[in-house]
């Protein structure tokens, strides 16, 4: 059968369980309400996998937009049975208010395992995870890919829909009241075609599956009326960026709009894209400018979170301490060392650290900054002959100067950042040719070049 890969991430909502009344995903409309920003769930992955990490990461937002990992990028929980990792892990708040997280039950990128079961955690507040269990979905002879989970208020009972072949590539359902025990497994989505990755959002009245089509590797979108089982009918046309796209997110946002996110897998691993729309219905693509996923983020998923909820969250885990720069005309680009050499790459790539970077004082004057190599921590950039490159600190006042900036506000964007040189205050760092350097700046081109986003 011919499958794509599920390395990818699928991040899947804002939002929580579907109360009877209709509204949109959360425990309750007072829920929904309270919910001012998001938490992520997701795995790790990078081109020459030196990022590859299967166990639960988390990440929070303030617009669900711009992401910042935590817990260094690690790890919060690793499954301890199964195959020791996970994939597609999803956040889900049910009708309590607490959260429930699924998990597919693979490590690595052998897809030819058949794991039966599913991961499963509980927890509170998203500070930490308890109960961990695996549940058995089927007696199958297949695999169980990509959970997804919706309140379904006919039924008085949860559904958790996930990617399995049942003579063809089709998307299964169980019914649960606990995340311990559940139904039989039932056919809920199989077309024609072969599809993967469902995701499923309960807005109101209607019940939107969003899905991967097998045979034209587009993503597609389908509603019913009434979320059961072969009620779904497709609606939109393919969406597709990259050359090739899997893993739909269907978000909708806290402030009532929504996303799509898919992440494209060619021509390199790992790369995020989003649309958005008012309605569901017609479908924008979003500049990359506009938002920045978490490092490495594979496959996960989002959920709205109260500000209290994100205060605890981050108070636990703790926000990296390093920063990567975004470029504002180039925005799937980075700043990075390679061979010594200050460059703008697109990302991703590895090495990853390359772009990772701590924000020191800087060591001419403390009112600035300098840039110091998180995998070469002995090395700042610095500029010589107004070309920046990574070198050694020899602690001598040349050196002292030329790796030191004064930051300000972006000057093509004030909004973002600029970095004017501490020993040529008339020069910014900016890029040119994806080579970075410093340079006076007169035409708005060179404003751009000189313009980042400092973002996690």
């Amino acid at each position: 059968m011919t499958i794509s890969r599920r390395t990818f991430s699928r991040a899947v909502l804002a939002g929580a369980a579907v109360a009877a009344g209709g509204a949109p995903r959360f425990a309750s409309a007072a829920q929904a309400a309270a919910n001012t920003a998001y938490a992520m769930t997701y795995f790790t992955e990078s081109p020459q996998m030196a990022g590859a990490d299967y166990g639960l990461h988390l990440a929070v937002s303030r617009n669900g937009l711009d992401w910042t990992p935590l817990n260094q990028n690690n790890p919060v929980v690793t499954p301890t049975s199964g195959e020791l990792g996970l994939r597609d892990p999803f956040v889900f708040r049910k009708q309590d208010g607490t959260f429930v997280v699924l998990a597919t039950d693979l490590k690595g990128t052998d897809f030819t395992k058949k794991s039966q079961y599913l991961h499963v955690w509980d927890s509170t507040n998203l500070t930490s995870f308890t109960g961990y269990r695996r549940i058995r979905m089927h007696t199958l002879d297949t695999h169980t890919w990509a959970p997804t989970a919706f309140w379904d208020a006919s039924r008085g009972q949860y559904g958790i829909v996930y990617s399995a072949y049942n003579g063809r590539d089709s998307l299964l359902v169980n019914y649960t009241t606990d995340f311990r025990t559940v139904t039989g497994p039932q056919t809920f989505f199989s077309p024609s075609f072969g599809v993967l990755d469902g995701d499923v959002v309960v807005d109101g009245a209607t019940t939107y599956l969003y899905y991967k089509n097998l045979a034209d590797g587009y993503l597609y979108g389908a509603r019913s009326s009434t979320g059961a089982p072969g009620s779904f009918t497709t609606y939109t046309s393919g969406l597709r960026q990259g050359n090739a796209i899997e893993a739909p997110l269907l978000l909708k946002t806290n402030e009532g709009g929504w996303r799509l996110w898919g992440d494209s897998f060619s021509p390199v691993n790992n790369d995020y894209y989003a649309w958005s729309s008012g309605n569901a219905t017609s479908w924008t693509a979003l500049n990359q400018r506009d938002y920045t996923p978490p490092l490495n983020a594979k496959h996960g998923s989002m959920t709205g979170i109260t500000d209290a909820e994100y205060n605890a969250i981050v108070s636990r885990w703790g926000t990296p301490n390093w920063v990567r720069l975004k470029s504002s005309n180039f925005p799937d680009r980075y700043v990075r060392h390679a061979d010594n050499i200050g460059r703008l790459d697109a990302y991703p790539f590895d090495p990853y650290q390359d772009q990772l970077w701590r924000l020191v004082p800087g060591l001419a004057d403390s009112a600035g900054v300098s840039f110091q190599s998180v995998n070469y921590p002995d090395r700042h950039l610095r500029h010589y002959s107004y070309a920046i490159r990574l070198d050694t600190n020899d602690n001598t006042a040349a050196y002292r100067a030329d790796a030191t900036f004064h930051r300000v506000a972006g000057l093509a964007d004030s909004s973002w950042t600029s970095f004017r040189s501490y020993n040529f205050p008339d020069r910014y760092l900016r890029h040119a040719n994806n080579l970075m350097r410093i340079d006076p700046i007169s035409t708005a081109t060179d404003r751009q070049d000189a313009t980042f986003r400092v973002t996690p």
